[in-house]
Formats: C-alpha cells, sequence, structure tokens
C-alpha cells in the first residue's frame, strides 16, 4: 500500500478515535472509550502495528488536549494497537488482531496505567492492577465492533483492497 494511502487512513480513523471519544463510559476513575479499540483493531488489520501505535498516541494527545479524555488514553491505545499489531502480522487472522487487542490494552495498559495514574495523574491511592478490569470492559465493547466490521469487510472484499 502506498504511502499516501496509508497516511489517509491513518487520519480519518484518528479522527474517528477522537470524534468516538465523545461517547465514554466512567469506569473506576478511567474514562473508557470503545471507539479507540475499534480503531486500534482496524488499523492492526489495514495498517499494522507501527501505524497503530502513532495513531493511539496521535489520538491520545488529542483527546486530553480537548479534555476529552485522560492520561489513561496513553498506555491503553498505544499497548492495544501494538500487540493486536504484531499478532496480526504474525497470524494474518482477524481474530488474532482482536485478542491481541484486549490483551495488550487490559494487561499491558492496565499495568502502565499505575505509574501514569500515580505520578502524571498524582493519584495516591491508585492500586497495580486496578485498570485491567476498567480497561478490559472498553476494550471489549470496541473490539466486538471491530470484529463486526472487520469481517463485513472481509466478506465483501473490500478488506483485501485496503490492505
Amino acid at each position: 500500500m502506498k504511502n499516501t494511502k496509508k497516511l489517509v487512513i491513518a487520519g480519518l480513523l484518528i479522527a474517528l478515535a477522537v470524534v468516538g471519544s465523545t461517547f465514554s463510559i466512567p469506569v473506576f476513575g478511567s474514562k473508557c472509550s470503545p471507539v479507540q479499540h475499534l480503531v486500534n483493531v482496524l488499523a492492526a488489520i489495514i495498517l499494522g502495528p507501527w501505524y497503530g501505535v502513532v495513531m493511539g498516541f496521535v489520538a491520545a494527545t488529542i483527546r486530553v488536549a480537548f479534555g476529552l479524555g485522560t492520561f489513561l488514553a496513553f498506555p491503553g491505545s498505544i499497548c492495544g494497537a501494538l500487540v493486536a499489531g504484531i499478532l496480526f502480522k504474525f497470524f494474518k487472522n482477524i481474530p488474532s488482531a482482536c485478542i491481541g487487542e484486549l490483551l495488550g490494552t487490559s494487561i499491558l495498559g492496565g499495568l502502565l496505567a499505575y505509574p501514569v495514574a500515580l505520578f502524571i495523574m498524582g493519584n495516591k491511592s491508585a492500586a497495580l492492577f486496578a485498570y485491567i478490569v476498567p480497561f478490559l470492559i472498553s476494550s471489549a465493547g470496541g473490539t466486538i465492533i471491530a470484529a463486526v466490521i472487520a469481517i463485513a469487510l472481509k466478506k465483501t472484499k473490500v478488506l483485501e483492497k485496503l490492505i
């Protein structure tokens, strides 16, 4: 895929993540944004892990700058996109990207959220494993929606044109 096409798709997915973050679910002190996770899975499948990581960082930065998310947006979105992209690159199937998003966001992102909450956000009552379940809840919703979209794109042969 040409770089211009990848950049356009990345920009559209970032915009979707930012606009979609106006819909968030408060779970245990974090603003869970399922649309970010939908975007992570689609980016993993269409663009690969490194675009996904950069997109997660850019979307999180914009969300925080506009008050649509907290600093906890960084570890979840970046880790989910990375693991989803790596697993999709290795296994070349939609379920692997979905599992990667769930594991990357909930476990890695959830654990990395602890130092973010403690040192950046000043939450002295933060606990090491406190963000795993909320991140899993957020990630699960977005991942299910992404799986439905990705399967539909694959069945209509649109996905092969995007990859």
